[in-house]
């Protein structure tokens, strides 16, 4: 398996594994909105690819978090992975690829709407403990935040996600 950035060429296949991975559109679509954003990070658009067929990608946008500032911050969504090549390590691997980057950015804290015992493992805690709320009613454990090294407690409020979320 080989990790890299994403490029052009890679659009389709990305949303085909996104399309598969979710069964449904919403997530390939959001992935092609937030590309059209000024949320979107080129270099924290990961694919992974297995005898160069890419079967995994990870997306880290800008969302806002409103306190007493707002300020940006990463959100982490989508993570795919085609269902052929799932529970394989190939999602882990592109989570610790990811928050390494977004660490060697300088970044100071990623968001994710997830299940708690998947990503618990990456160091994820429930938003609370961060003074992070949710936009949306959602239950405690499944609204996350890692933390890196740039992280200071002035990373708190509401999370408000941009336009390109609206349709999932």
């Amino acid at each position: 398996m080989h990790i890299r950035c994403e490029t052009l060429s890679d659009h389709t296949a990305i949303a085909e594994v996104n399309t598969l991975a979710f069964g449904q559109e919403n997530e390939a679509k959001l992935v092609e909105e937030i590309r059209r954003s000024d949320c979107y990070i080129s270099e924290l658009s990961l694919v992974a690819e297995v005898e160069n067929v890419v079967v995994g990608h990870i997306l880290f946008s800008y969302i806002n978090l409103a306190g007493e500032e707002t300020l940006k911050v990463l959100g982490l969504a989508p993570l795919a992975v085609h269902p052929q090549f799932q529970r394989q390590g190939i999602g882990s691997a592109l989570i610790k690829a990811g928050l390494e980057l977004a660490d060697k950015r300088r970044e100071p804290i990623v968001i994710v709407l997830g299940h708690p015992h998947f990503y618990t493992r990456f160091g994820f805690q429930s938003s609370i403990v961060y003074d992070i709320e949710s936009p949306f009613p959602v239950p405690e454990d499944v609204f996350m935040v890692k933390p890196l090294q740039n992280y200071h407690q002035r990373y708190k409020g509401k999370v408000v996600y941009p336009k390109a979320f609206q349709g999932v």
